[in-house]
């Protein structure tokens, strides 16, 4: 098999599964990259809430790159695969999927670096607990 006849496959555990919904499209049928982006955090949450156990707030997106545009309708998967946790923080690479209703062509359409941080009831950051 060459690299060209290579069947690329998300990288990470999928935390988030939703469909896009007309409301979040632009005038040209699109949906929003902010949508995109949210979603994102909140598949970076619940992974990093996991780990860290508990509460957890978004402290950065360390970068981030849309591919292509998604279609309404389309199904979105995020997967998330951790980069590094420290002593507070958890650093994630989230990769989205999409599922076009029509078609049913599965590809990547974004991806990026989110990092999280632990933090306690009074919203301070707190050491993450090891395993």
């Amino acid at each position: 098999m060459s690299e060209e006849d290579e069947i690329i496959q998300p990288i990470g555990d999928l935390a988030l599964q939703t469909i896009a919904m007309p409301k979040d499209a632009n005038f040209n049928g699109d949906i929003f990259g902010g949508w995109l982006v949210s979603q994102m955090d909140l598949a970076g949450a619940v992974t990093a809430n996991q780990i860290a156990n508990g509460r957890v707030a978004t402290v950065a997106i360390d970068s981030m790159v849309f591919l292509s545009p998604v279609a309404i309708g389309s199904v979105i998967s995020c997967y998330c695969s951790v980069i590094k946790v420290g002593r507070s923080s958890i650093a994630l690479d989230i990769e989205v999927w999409a599922k076009h209703p029509r078609n049913h062509e599965v590809r990547k359409v974004t991806e990026g670096k989110f990092t999280f941080v632990a933090i306690n009831d009074d919203k301070r950051t707190r050491p993450i607990a090891s395993a």
